[in-house]
């Protein structure tokens, strides 16, 4: 990375984080390209308290919230949402740094990027549609998202489903060098600004990897946008700070509503070392550690890699279709 290239790397990121971004950064961000994966559906940007959300909408009947992980966005969901908007009002949103969304700042100890703020997002856009009670379904990051959502909004939440995570506080206190290991990203993201930022947008495509398929392609744009990959990093330092203090804080608490835990039975592969990496569901007894957390759970291992929804999208879909029915 030349000297020029990785200045403006710094100054997009310290744009981010102060919420000053240039003009060529907002026309990148305004530039929706997950919408063309879902015919039928609208596209909307809906402002927050905080933020500004990218979504697609369709369906009728129940409404659902479908939220994306990292480095992904709405476009993850192309497989399976339009078949669920057969029964329900089905919203797909990209979480707040990622996608189309906005990028706030930083804010306190990452508070920016905390669960509990982009779960506020989220509520707030299903309320704008109209929506004060609703399920959700979260894979990686945002069932993270879900899963502080069910806490901090019980009342609202009438089923959710988390796909292939351990809960952000038991993750954390079983490191071990198996884990550390297989998910050294968890790690290395949450390093200081702006040394994983720099390192990752130095070889970006190397580090996103996967198929050149379109979603593929429309994940890379959106992390080739510095700002994006800036809030991915903070995100994962969120989760290793301010996350923590809110999940210790509710150790005590379960989640009241339906649970359905699904995850991967195969390894799936990390990109810059092309290796593969023993899935959560060998690691831990995903079952009895959700229902530590939860009053209802069940679920069940897919054949699938970490994106079920775009790696095994027909089983997912009927595990997601059977529970959101009953």
């Amino acid at each position: 990375m030349g000297s020029g290239r990785r200045d403006l790397l710094r100054s997009v990121v310290f744009a981010a984080g102060t919420g000053v971004l240039s003009g060529l950064q907002m026309k990148a961000q305004e530039k929706s390209g997950s919408a063309r994966l879902f015919p039928g559906f609208k596209a909307s940007r809906v402002e927050t308290k905080e933020a500004v959300i990218n979504v697609v909408s369709a369906g009728s009947g129940p409404p659902l919230l479908l939220l994306h992980g990292a480095p992904q966005t709405l476009a993850t969901w192309h497989k399976i949402a339009p078949q669920l908007a057969a029964n329900f009002t089905v919203v797909a949103a990209d979480l707040r740094g990622y996608g189309d969304s906005s990028k706030p700042p930083d804010g306190v100890n990452h508070s920016g990027y905390s669960k509990r703020a982009m779960a506020q997002d989220q509520v707030e856009v299903m309320e704008y549609f109209g929506f004060k009670k609703f399920a959700v379904v979260g894979h990686d990051r945002g069932a993270r998202v879900a899963h502080r959502m069910a806490l901090d909004h019980g009342e609202r939440i009438t089923k959710a489903a988390v796909l292939d995570i351990v809960p952000t506080y038991k993750l954390f206190q079983s490191v071990n060098l198996e884990f550390a290991s297989s998910y050294y990203h968890f790690f290395f993201l949450t390093q200081p600004a702006p040394f994983p930022e720099t390192l990752i947008g130095n070889s970006l495509e190397f580090f996103m990897g996967g198929e050149k398929s379109e979603t593929q392609a429309e994940y890379l744009r959106c992390m080739k946008i510095p700002a994006t990959l800036h809030a991915m990093c903070e995100d994962y330092r969120a989760a290793a700070t301010i996350d923590l203090e809110h999940d210790r804080a509710d150790l005590n608490r379960k989640i009241e509503c339906p649970l359905l835990v699904l995850w991967t039975e195969r390894g799936s592969t990390s990109p810059a070392q092309r290796a593969p990496i023993r899935p959560m569901g060998q690691m831990f007894d995903l079952l009895s550690v959700w229902r530590e957390r939860a009053k209802q759970v069940r679920g069940k291992g897919l054949p699938g890699g970490h994106a079920l929804q775009e790696l095994v999208p027909e089983e997912t879909l009927a595990e997601l279709q059977a529970f959101l029915r009953s």
